[in-house]
């Protein structure tokens, strides 16, 4: 009866999300609605799927198990999951604060409706350079961001019901691309304002479970404390606070934040709100909803500690990721209503995972349709082979994500982590550069993008090995150099074109 009532919630999302997929494929007349929505999402749906196509596995599987093994000594540092989530909120707030509303008025006025649109078109560049390398770091990036939470998926149903890990990766791969195939953008946003509200429900149901198990707040804080004491010093971050966590890997940490000027299907959100003078409330949405569930998720990771002991969960196979499910099939033996409610914790997750997935493979199918297909083989293509070839495009991204998460012992949180940093380092200084500094030119930004993304490979499989003072998270030392080759060759070459700036000023005056 347990699992049969945690399969009837699992399904009633599946079936839900599909539906969607099936009705808004009725209104995605070309590629503009396909990728963007027609340009018609409200403040809500825009604040919460933006935010939900972010946390992703993360929120719910990734950040719950750093801060849970940071607490009991098994990895990292209770600080990571800490400064992480303190860096990602201030990086919400200034992402929606300072990004959203000029990007909102550029993309609209140069007419782009990609990342790599905006980019290519904002410099006035004919060859499609920009255009092409933009694509390429998507492409690079997305595929093994989707197969994180093709993961993740995978590891859920294996541990709930046994299923075989690659099985039901693959049938959660196929669910996510059927409606995303389908119902493109909108499909997209509205899935992800749905997953938002259920991955809400999920984390402070498990919240109130953990607490309750543990003997009350206080006894799961002092729980968490002795377990942390145990753990030889400088190992970890211990609630009371002892510990040590120094003053570069707390702000190398919080470079985490940097990640969202950069990120394709966060800044595709702003580009495709339908009012833009309700940006502000959705500003006030996403960073409330993002600063609770992230401390919401660190929270359980230090119960989860308590919850773990008390119900005998720790062994040799003992995953600190998937401490939500291990939680939601303790209580899920409670009764069938009870099941139920399991049910919908493990839907929640389900959904962070679904949240982000569908947003990735949509950005990077139009990198490949959109930015390479159409620029430079089907420039005459009409509406529905243009649609016809970014569904295909959303298929083989799926097929190719698939590969990469086939092994099941990959870490969600590392994975997300050097994609996110990729995105950050490659598009995050661009991004700002484009929205605020008149001189920056189409060299600069090339040089920058290509120095950016190539720092994240060689910082972090060449300079942190050196360990020290070098073994610092790599967007940081990427964004930086980005930052530094953009403006010195920005400077050494000619300015920008007269009709360039002049697109420049006239959104600047709109602002």
């Amino acid at each position: 009866m347990t699992n049969a009532m945690i399969i009837i919630a699992i399904i009633a999302y599946l079936v839900l999300v599909v539906y969607i997929g099936f009705f808004f494929s009725k209104k995605n007349a070309s590629t503009d609605d396909f990728y963007l929505g027609g340009r018609r999402l409200g403040p809500f749906v825009t604040a919460m799927s933006a935010e939900a196509s972010d946390m992703s596995s993360w929120l719910l599987m990734g950040l719950p198990g750093v801060a849970l093994a940071g607490v009991v000594g098994l990895t990292g540092t209770f600080a990571e999951a800490v400064w992480t989530a303190v860096g990602l909120a201030l990086g919400t707030y200034l992402n929606w604060l300072i990004v959203a509303k000029p990007l909102r008025h550029y993309s609209e006025r140069i007419g782009a409706f990609t990342l790599p649109d905006f980019f290519s078109f904002r410099y006035g560049e004919k060859k499609g350079v920009l255009l092409v390398i933009s694509a390429i770091i998507i492409i690079i990036f997305f595929v093994p961001y989707t197969a994180s939470g093709f993961s993740a998926i995978g590891k859920l149903f294996n541990s709930l019901f046994g299923v075989d890990y690659h099985t039901a990766m693959i049938i959660g791969a196929c669910v996510i691309a059927v409606y995303t195939i389908l119902g493109g953008f909108l499909a997209a946003s509205t899935t992800d304002f749905i997953q938002s509200i259920i991955m809400t429900i999920a984390l402070l149901v498990i919240i109130g479970v953990g607490v309750s198990s543990a003997g009350g707040f206080g006894a799961a804080m002092d729980n968490a404390a002795n377990a942390a004491t145990a753990v030889p010093k400088g190992h970890y971050f211990s609630l009371n606070g002892a510990g040590s966590y120094g003053l570069l890997p707390i702000i190398s940490t919080m470079a985490w934040g940097l990640g969202y000027f950069g990120m394709p299907h966060i800044l595709l959100r702003f580009m495709a709100i339908d009012d833009k003078n309700k940006l502000k409330l959705s500003r006030r949405i996403a960073t409330v909803w993002v600063v609770i569930a992230m401390f919401v998720a660190i929270f359980i990771g230090v119960i989860g500690y308590s919850f773990c002991v008390k119900n005998g969960i720790i062994d040799k196979n003992f995953d600190p990721e998937r401490i939500i499910v291990y939680m939601a099939r303790v209580i899920a033996k409670i009764n069938p209503f009870v099941a139920l409610v399991a049910g919908v914790i493990l839907a929640g997750i389900l959904a962070s995972v679904m949240s982000t997935a569908d947003s990735q493979m949509l950005a990077a199918s139009s990198s490949v349709s959109e930015n390479i297909v159409k620029r430079f083989f089907m420039k005459d293509a009409d509406e529905q082979k243009q649609i016809k070839v970014a569904r295909i495009a959303v298929i083989c991204i799926a097929i190719v994500a698939v590969f990469f998460a086939w092994n099941p012992d990959s870490s969600v949180f590392r994975i997300v982590s050097f994609a996110w940093a990729g995105f950050g380092a490659s598009f995050g200084p661009l991004m700002l550069f484009s929205l605020f500094w008149r001189r920056t030119n189409i060299y600069g930004a090339v040089a920058g993008v290509i120095s950016g993304g190539a720092m994240i490979f060689i910082w972090k499989f060449g300079i942190a090995k050196l360990g020290g003072v070098f073994a610092i998270y790599e967007l940081l030392p990427a964004f930086i150099v980005n930052c530094i080759v953009l403006v010195v060759v920005s400077l050494l070459t000619p300015p920008p074109a007269k009709e360039v700036t002049d697109v420049f000023d006239e959104v600047k005056a709109m602002n």
